[in-house]
C-alpha cells in the first residue's frame, strides 16, 4: 500500500535534504516495516496519526524479534525524522516520538591499526607493478592520511587537487565540501601518480581522480575488497574496511595530539559528539599502559 505522506517525505529527503542513496534506502525499508506492523497488528493505515503505545509496541516487537538495539535505535531515527518532517508541515500537531525511548546500545569503540601495523603496510607490502599498482598504493595513503569516506575518495576530481595550497577539496555528506590539508609524503605520492595517469584513456571519466586502466571509474566494492585485501596482509582485524582507514586515522592523530576540533573538521562530522568517540581509544591505550607499567595494577 502506497501512504502519501511517507511518499511525501521520501520526496522531502531526496530533493530537498538532497539526502545520500544509502540514507534514502534505510529510511525507505524502515518506514515500509513501520507502515506493515502497523497494517498488520492494528489495522491501521494513517502512519502519520500513530499513537505512541502504537509505536512502541513495534519497537517491543523488534526487539522479541532478535533485531539488535542499534539496528532498533536507526529504525526509530528514521521515523523521528518523518515525524519532524509531519510537524513541520503541519500534519500533525503532536509528535508521537517525544515520548519514546530507545534502547541502551553498548559503546562500540572503533576499530583501528596500530601505528606500526600501517608502517609495514605502506613500505613493505608489495602492491603491484604499473598504474594500478601505483593507484592502489595512493588510495590506501588517502584513507590513511586524510580519513576520507569511500564515497568521497571514488568522487574525487583531479581538479580537487592543489599542490600550490597543499590540500585537497572533499564534497562530503549533503554535498558539503571541506578543505583537507595534504603533508608532503601525500603530495609526492599524487604527483607520481597523476604522471601515469595521463597516460590512461579516459574520456567519459576524464575529470576523476581515479580510474582503472581502462578508464572506467571505481565501484565501491572494488575499493573495499582492495583494502580488505592488504590490510589482511599487515593485521589480523575482523573489520578490514576503507572505515578502518578512517578509524586509524582519527585514533593516530589524537594520539599523537591532534585537537578533536580540528579532527571534526577534516572528518567533516557534523557535531563534535561524533568525534568524541576516538578518545575512548586513547583512554584504552592509557589503560594498558597503566597495567603493564605500575606495579599494583
Amino acid at each position: 500500500m502506497s501512504y502519501p505522506a511517507v511518499e511525501s517525505f521520501l520526496q522531502y529527503l531526496r530533493f530537498e535534504k538532497r539526502s545520500s542513496p544509502h540514507t534514502l534506502i534505510a529510511y525507505q525499508g524502515d518506514l515500509a516495516q513501520f507502515t506493515a506492523f502497523l497494517e498488520k497488528d492494528f489495522e491501521w493505515n494513517l502512519p502519520e496519526q500513530a499513537t505512541h503505545m502504537m509505536i512502541r509496541s513495534w519497537i517491543v516487537h523488534l526487539m522479541e524479534s532478535g533485531v539488535e538495539a542499534r539496528s532498533v535505535n536507526r529504525k526509530i531515527t528514521a521515523i523521528r525524522s518523518f515525524y519532524k518532517y509531519l510537524m513541520r508541515q503541519g500534519q500533525v500537531k503532536i509528535n508521537p516520538m517525544l515520548r519514546i525511548q530507545g534502547p541502551k546500545t553498548p559503546v562500540r569503540l572503533p576499530v583501528f591499526v596500530e601505528e606500526d601495523k600501517m608502517d609495514d603496510l605502506l613500505t613493505k607490502v608489495d602492491f603491484g607493478e604499473g598504474y594500478e599498482g601505483v593507484m592502489k598504493k595512493l588510495i590506501v595513503e588517502l584513507f590513511y592520511d586524510t580519513g576520507m569516506r569511500r564515497a568521497e575518495l571514488i568522487n574525487l576530481k583531479i581538479k580537487d587537487v592543489d599542490f600550490y595550497r597543499a590540500s585537497l577539496k572533499v564534497l562530503g555528506k549533503r554535498n558539503k565540501e571541506r578543505i583537507i590539508p595534504m603533508g608532503k609524503l601525500l603530495a609526492t605520492s599524487l604527483e607520481a601518480y597523476l604522471k601515469e595517469r595521463k597516460k590512461v584513456k579516459a574520456e567519459a571519466t576524464k575529470d576523476l581522480l581515479f580510474v582503472h586502466e581502462n578508464g572506467k571509474k571505481l565501484d565501491a566494492n572494488f575499493v573495499y575488497s582492495m583494502i580488505n585485501l592488504y590490510l589482511g596482509m599487515v593485521t589480523t582485524l575482523d573489520k578490514r574496511s576503507p572505515h578502518v582507514l578512517r578509524h586509524t586515522f582519527a585514533t593516530h592523530m589524537l594520539n599523537n595530539g591532534a585537537d578533536l576540533n580540528a579532527i571534526k573538521e577534516i572528518l567533516g562530522h557534523a557535531n563534535l559528539s561524533a568525534t568524541q568517540i576516538y578518545t575512548h581509544n586513547s583512554i584504552e591505550k592509557l589503560k594498558n599502559i597503566h597495567r603493564q607499567a605500575h606495579p599494583k595494577a
